[in-house]
């Protein structure tokens, strides 16, 4: 289940109810669907047969025409590049959903709101949660130690979308960090950062 760790406000949410509030005021969605029938070994098009209805839900709600499935491990030709394009503060001119099917990664997010104060926090998911980034919202994400993550993925244009990258991102304040399962419970994250 997914963890958002507040930094600099030395706190963690790990309830499912309470990661959802915090989330909603600055427009991210947050959800689970249950992984425990899937087949570990499925192909990319059972993972999308198995997940439809949901899949299918998303699109209207989303506005989404196309879902596909990522597979990324520590052995993925140039994935330190790849990564290096997502691990600094950016935007995207549409939403950015995953639902993570296998695996782990931290979605750091800027969050800037009319109704909620201006925030950096983390998102750490794993198989089971789907969040969304929408369109505009600053952020960066971080592969967790194995280097491993399985995802469907929505997008709007048949052709995706590319990082549009933030001048003076804050992810410069932020020593890259990814957490095992132990690492959210001290305070290691909050004393390696600055306040932004």
């Amino acid at each position: 289940m997914a963890r958002v760790t507040i930094a600099d406000e030395n706190r963690t949410l790990k309830n499912a109810d309470d990661i959802r509030a915090f989330l909603a005021p600055y427009g991210l969605w947050y959800e689970q669907w249950p992984v425990d029938d899937l087949d570990p070994d499925a192909t990319d098009e059972q993972i999308l047969d198995h997940f439809s209805t949901e899949i299918e839900r998303l699109k209207e709600r989303g506005g989404f025409v196309t879902a596909d499935v990522i597979n990324v491990t520590a052995d993925t030709p140039g994935l330190s590049a790849m990564l290096d394009k997502f691990n600094k503060e950016h935007t995207h001119s549409e939403d950015e959903v995953r639902f993570t099917v296998a695996g782990r990664g931290v979605f750091h997010i800027h969050g800037m709101a009319d109704n909620a104060p201006e925030r950096v926090f983390a998102i750490q998911v794993d198989a089971g949660d789907l969040i969304n980034v929408p369109r505009g919202t600053q952020h960066w994400f971080e592969l967790c130690e194995d280097r491993s993550i399985r995802c469907i993925r929505l997008f709007e244009e048949m052709s995706g979308w590319t990082p549009e990258y933030v001048e003076n991102g804050v992810h410069e304040r932020y020593q890259p960090v990814c957490w095992g399962p132990s690492y959210l419970e001290g305070d290691r994250y909050s004393s390696r950062i600055e306040p932004v």
